[in-house]
Formats: structure tokens, sequence, C-alpha cells
């Protein structure tokens, strides 16, 4: 029998020999790290704080060191109430109608006047001018409503009764010839129930009443002119002017004065 030949090698130089990791896997080879000093100061810091934190859970606090010991002080203990307070804790400017304002409106002891505007040019204005009108219409009382916007000798008579200096904002309230303020006083009278008080002997309306002549607004066109403020005199053949009404050639209502 032949023997069998075994198979053939072929051997290769060592001059050509490579190395197979270096040439695939030549990106993968681990480089030398370098931790910057900033970083490890970062996590020493924030290793500190945790033990720090696990200290103050564990640990028992130290007892304070004796010293004086100084008497409780009183507390002050408040009383829940759920009156509202009365008008003297209001001040001086509430209290006027208490001790009697100088401020004097001549022929009105028997009623309550009340200036206003019925322009809705200034909000707040307006606001506090309807509710303090709601606020008396609510007492069903006869209250004598001086609309400014509506004739310019209310605005006169208020600024001579107020003072020329002084600066008059709306509404301004009198009752029984006595200033008693504006909106801000009024609603805390009515809050407080002293403006019932005030209010007494007054006649009452019947519960929906309203002036058949001028429906409340206290004004009608000039009879006399027809609300044109101008009138023909035949005698000289010019025209003239009406005085019977104002600029806006409106009257106040008859049965309302």
């Amino acid at each position: 029998m032949s023997k069998s030949k075994p198979p053939s090698t072929t051997v290769i130089p060592d001059s050509y020999k490579f190395n197979r990791s270096l040439t695939i896997h030549s990106s993968s080879i681990a480089k030398p790290y370098y931790q910057s000093t900033s970083r490890f100061y970062n996590s020493f810091e924030n290793m500190k704080g945790k033990v720090k934190k696990l200290r103050n859970l564990f640990e028992t606090p130290k007892p304070p060191k004796p010293g004086p010991v100084e008497p409780p002080q009183p507390q002050l203990q408040i009383q829940p109430s759920n009156k509202l307070r009365v008008a003297r804790s209001f001040g001086p400017e509430y209290n006027r109608f208490s001790s009697g304002s100088h401020i004097r409106l001549p022929g009105t002891e028997d009623r309550v006047v009340v200036y206003f505007t019925s322009l809705r040019g200034v909000r707040r204005t307006f606001e506090d001018c309807y509710a303090v009108r709601m606020i008396f219409r609510g007492f069903r009382l006869w209250v004598d409503e001086r609309d400014v916007s509506m004739d310019a000798e209310y605005r006169k008579e208020l600024q001579n009764v107020m003072g020329e200096k002084r600066t008059v904002s709306l509404p301004q309230v009198f009752i029984r010839g006595r200033h008693f303020g504006g909106a801000d006083t009024i609603k805390q009278m009515f809050e407080t129930g002293e403006l019932a008080r005030v209010l007494e002997g007054f006649p009452r309306r019947a519960p929906g009443f309203v002036c058949e002549a001028c429906g409340d607004v206290r004004f009608i066109p000039c009879v006399n002119c027809s609300g044109s403020r101008k009138l023909f005199d035949e005698d000289e053949g010019v025209i003239k002017r009406c005085l019977e009404c104002n600029e806006n050639g409106l009257i106040r209502c008859p049965d309302c004065r």
C-alpha cells in the first residue's frame, strides 16, 4: 500500500505576518484615563455632603448650654366675634355724623340730598354714585338727587358749600342739612346699621313707586321753550335765550321738588 502524503503547508515568512487585532480593532485600544482635579473635588464634596446628612439623621443633638430662664411672655388672645364694628372704630372721618359736621346745606333740613353724576366717563365714580343711590332706594326714601351732569348749577352749588379750594369727589351726601361724606362713608354706615338709625323718621314711599312725570330722572324738557333754550320775542322781533331752563333745555320735575 502506498502511504498518503501529508497535506502541504504553506510557510509564510515573518516579513508578511501582521497583527489582525491591531488592524481590525485598532479603534478599541484603551486609552489611559486621566481624571481632572475639578471632577475629583466635586465628587468629594458630594460625598462629604451625604455623610453630613447621615450624621444629622443618626446622631443625637447636643443639649443646649444652660442659661438664664426667661419668664414666659403673656400671649394676646383674640376672641372671634361675628359682630360688625361700631361706627366709632372707623375714625374721625366716619364719626362726623355723631359729632356734627361744620358743612351745612341750607334749606334741606327735611330731606336727603345726594349730589352725583349719571355720566360714565369715569367708571369708579359712576359705580360709587350708582351704589349710593341704590342704598337709599332700598330704604324706599324720597331722595333729592341732584345730577351735576344734567345741571351745571348743582356743581357750582356743591362747590360753594364744600369750599372753592377743596377738591370735591362724587357722590356727596347731606342728611337733614348735614354733610355725611361720600360713597365709602355711606357704605360703612349701611353695613354697620348706623345709616338705618340716622334715617329714622323719614317717610317711606310705596314699594315700586316711580314718578309718573319724569320716571325718577328728576328732569323734564322745559315747558316754556320745549327744550330748545330759545324764545321768539314778538315785540322786538328777535330770538332770545329762555330763562326758565338750564344749559341743556331742562327744568326740575315739578312732582319731585
